[in-house]
């Protein structure tokens, strides 16, 4: 992958920025004299410092200057104080060039970072600083994860494909409307959880069994890993996978049917639309 070529600033490196930055390194998308960090925790920057040997500026304006892209990794609820901060600051002010905003904040609207960024900026700067949003989802954190992706209106081709190599890294992006992102937090951003507390539940009833917890682990986890490698490769419905493992009177039957009268299936869409729904709540 070539690099980009742009200065990439983090503002906030926690889990998910520490992520995005090891796999925008170890793909070669910049190098390390390109990453630049503001993490309010002394240790945590001091760490990546060593670690991946990146630059850690004082304050979040000066990763706003420095940068062509700027990334907020922030938690939700810190976002609002920060932008505060900068507008305060002006720091959005005299850009020359252009500066390509990225969010990471789960939840939080472009319409958030659009009012404090371009409360007080003439057209034409507004034009230079396009914002997108992405929703990352905890496996990126081993290159294998999901990225939903929308941009706003200033974000033009370019903006959109610089987001994406920074992104790509960490697994698949999904490009979307924002009206979409709901939808997508709920199936890939909450998804994982999904399917752990799947392992979960299969990983207790192999222990109730029989198995020792470790064994019944790794059936779990084996079982998994197989089927998506059936999934991937065959590129069947998984309706018609299930079908075919699922013999008249045997012991795959008996399991489905417990599945059915319990509305498994149901619940599970339920659930996903319950999440959905807070999404949106939280977003307003």
């Amino acid at each position: 992958m070539p690099q980009l070529g742009n200065k990439i600033g983090f503002i906030g490196a926690g889990n998910m920025g520490e992520a995005m930055i090891s796999a925008i390194l170890r793909f070669g998308v910049a190098a390390p004299s390109q990453i630049f960090i503001r993490e309010i925790r002394h240790d945590q920057a001091e760490t990546l410092k060593n670690k991946y040997g990146i630059a850690s500026l004082i304050d979040n304006t000066d990763i706003v200057r420095t940068c062509d892209t700027v990334v907020f990794a922030v938690k939700p609820q810190s976002l609002e104080k920060v932008l505060s901060e900068l507008q305060l600051k002006k720091a959005f002010h005299d850009i020359s060039g252009r500066k390509l905003i990225i969010s990471i904040a789960a939840g939080k609207r472009m319409a958030l970072f659009e009012n404090f960024i371009y409360s007080d900026l003439a057209e034409h700067q507004k034009r230079r600083i396009p914002i997108l949003r992405i929703m990352p989802n905890t496996p990126a954190l081993v290159g294998a994860g999901v990225s939903g992706l929308c941009a706003n209106i200033h974000a033009n081709s370019t903006d959109i494909e610089t987001a994406r190599q920074i992104l790509l890294p960490m697994g698949k992006v999904f490009e979307c409307e924002e009206k979409d992102m709901d939808a997508v937090t709920a199936m890939s951003g909450s998804g994982p959880a999904y399917c752990f507390y799947i392992v979960e539940s299969m990983v207790k009833a192999g222990m109730e069994i029989g198995f020792p917890e470790a064994t019944a682990a790794d059936l779990t986890i084996s079982t998994f890993k197989g089927a998506i490698a059936l999934l991937e490769q065959l590129q069947e419905s998984p309706e018609n996978l299930r079908r075919a493992v699922t013999s008249p009177g045997g012991t795959t039957e008996a399991a489905i049917r417990v599945f059915d009268e319990n509305r498994v299936k149901d619940s599970i869409i339920l659930a996903i639309q319950a999440a959905a729904h807070r999404s949106k709540e939280l977003s307003q």
